[in-house]
């Protein structure tokens, strides 16, 4: 069992950075291939990276590859999603999810969710 509370969420302008965290609680974080997840107003949720168990691969959706970088830290049990050159298309509510493997998270999402951040790109 992983539940996972996210953070970092916040208002940002057009062309800034946030960087948000994903705290795992439960014995076999290091199990679970970790993913980010976001869903804007009237839209479908939508896949935005992955990252493996081990963390040495990583997947990103098309519309943020190359902004956003997903890794994370087995001792601290958390994974972050750093967003760089934030767009007001990136405004959603961004959710972490875990599951066995990368390929779960990237055709079906996650085992387990945590309950979202509120993330809001100003142009």
């Amino acid at each position: 069992q992983v539940q996972l509370v996210e953070s970092g969420g916040g208002l940002v302008q057009a062309g800034g950075s946030l960087r948000l965290a994903c705290a795992a609680s439960g014995r076999t974080f290091n199990n679970y291939a970790m993913g980010w997840f976001r869903q804007a107003p009237g839209k479908e949720r939508e896949f935005v990276a992955a990252i493996s168990w081990i963390g040495g691969t990583t997947y990103y959706s098309d519309s943020v590859k190359g902004r956003f970088t997903i890794s994370r830290d087995s001792a601290k049990k958390t994974v972050y999603l750093q967003m760089n050159s934030l767009k007001p298309e990136d405004t959603a509510v961004y959710s972490c999810a875990a599951a066995d493997r990368t390929i779960t998270i990237r055709t079906s999402g996650g085992d387990y969710w945590g309950q979202g951040t509120q993330v809001t790109v100003s142009s």
